[in-house]
């Protein structure tokens, strides 16, 4: 190969190096963009939390005002409806089911038929019992006449002793033959009586589980299920940390219990705290409890799940706030406290007790002091807000004209708009922290229970 000259090898270099530099423009342009996205996105990332503050704007919040009640403690559970007596009915006889007497899922009372199994053979039995008895009766009776004849002759000598002996034996045997006669005919009327088969408990039966004409055995064949359920029991457990609270106030007397189906509502069946189990289930840590309830109107049903309320204390003058104002941190909860001037202050504090969206707060506020309950995310300690009305933001209206001053005392009218005075529900009306109007219970009222934690 001819090898190239200087001035050819300048040529192919002129060509090749306007796509090397463009090669590498394109990737320093690649290299300035990213550079350049990274660099708006600090600046966007830190633009957006002062946002409203390097504009001089406040941040829009909800807040409630934190009260002070007596608030009963309660501790809540799921529970199981379980019978007050269940009583499977079994048969006591072999035999063939000759009726069924009873119709299913329907209340009986104690001593109606239920079944009566074929009593045919078991009659038969007795009477054969009772005619072996007449027979041996009928022997006893002339033993005992030739007995007598004997021992009237005894002084005589005219009848040898050993004759006397054996009548007298004879009819010692005979007596003990007719009491086994009893007996055996006693177990024969037993055993007839046992083909009818009655409730032995009042309750409602189940479902028969056999049919006429089928063959049963002697306490195996199940044929029906009787469950006492006027009263009923309800099972439930609770942590074992809770057991010295409840056996204390068991001490002065018994425990009301509260038992709620998820479809009524906020209507609940009363009962009481019957039994405290013996020991703690160590696999759970929990300790079973039983509360008996009369259930008259039968609403409680065996195998039901149910909501058990029982109440084993009260605070007095808990301070409560919403349990949204309440966020957690590193350090432990704390909430935004809105000063007088407008501004927040961020508190560490201490929870207790929770129950239908509030929580007792027992350490960092006071009664009468407002805290945010939404609007969180934008807030660091010294933020201006804002007070609006939580409606209205809701619905996408903004916030008033006039924000309302966080130093406002709490009354028992809901005169003010940014505030919101929330109450503690009832049992029949439960009501959020985000509604607005809401009125403050007086200060004669009880909190309804929370929830111990």
């Amino acid at each position: 190969m001819t090898p190239l000259s200087i001035h050819q090898q300048h040529q192919m270099n002129s060509i090749a190096l306007p796509h090397i530099r463009n090669g590498r423009t394109c990737r320093c342009a690649v290299s300035i963009a990213m550079c350049v996205s990274i660099v708006v996105g600090c600046s966007r990332r830190s633009d957006s939390q002062p946002r409203a503050d390097r504009a001089g704007q406040p941040v829009p919040v909800t807040a409630a005002v934190a009260i002070s009640r007596n608030v009963p403690i309660e501790l809540r559970a799921i529970g199981t409806v379980r019978a007050y007596a269940s009583v499977p009915v079994k048969s006591r006889v072999d035999g063939q089911v000759a009726k069924i007497a009873f119709v299913q899922g329907a209340h009986v009372n104690q001593g109606h038929l239920l079944v009566q199994i074929d009593p045919r053979l078991f009659e038969a039995a007795r009477d054969q019992a009772a005619a072996i008895l007449e027979r041996d009766k009928a022997s006893l009776e002339n033993a005992e006449i030739e007995m007598r004849r004997t021992d009237e002759l005894a002084g005589t000598k005219a009848v040898p002793a050993s004759q006397i002996d054996a009548n007298r034996a004879k009819a010692a045997t005979l007596r003990a033959t007719v009491a086994a006669d009893k007996a055996a005919l006693d177990l024969a009327s037993l055993q007839l009586s046992f083909c009818s088969i009655y409730a032995p408990i009042s309750g409602r039966v189940g479902m028969r589980l056999v049919d006429e004409g089928a063959m049963v055995r002697n306490n195996d064949t199940t044929l029906a299920i009787i469950n006492q359920i006027r009263p009923v029991y309800v099972d439930f457990a609770v942590p074992e940390q809770s057991l010295l609270d409840i056996r204390r106030a068991a001490k002065n007397g018994p425990l009301q219990v509260d038992i709620a189906l998820p479809e009524t509502g906020a209507r609940s069946v009363k009962g009481e705290l019957a039994v405290i189990n013996n020991e703690v289930d160590t696999s759970t840590g929990t300790v079973l409890l039983r509360a008996v309830c009369q259930n008259n109107d039968e609403e409680l049903w065996p195998g039901q799940f149910v909501t058990v309320t029982l109440r084993v204390g009260a605070l007095s003058n808990a301070t409560v706030v919403p349990s949204q104002a309440i966020q957690a941190s590193q350090n432990g909860d704390f909430v935004f406290v809105v000063n007088s001037d407008q501004t927040v202050a961020k508190r560490s504090v201490r929870t207790g007790a929770l129950w239908a969206g509030y929580t007792v707060v027992t350490e960092g506020v006071s009664p009468g002091e407002s805290v945010v309950t939404d609007g969180h995310l934008r807030l660091v300690a010294g933020s201006k807000v804002k007070l609006i009305d939580p409606v209205a933001a809701r619905a996408g209206q903004g916030p008033p004209s006039e924000p309302v001053g966080a130093d406002a005392p709490a009354t028992d009218s809901a005169s003010q708009s940014g505030v919101t005075q929330n109450s503690i529900p009832g049992p029949n009306n439960s009501s959020g922290a985000g509604r607005s109007k809401e009125s403050v219970p007086t200060a004669d009222q009880s909190i309804p229970a929370v929830k111990a934690r």
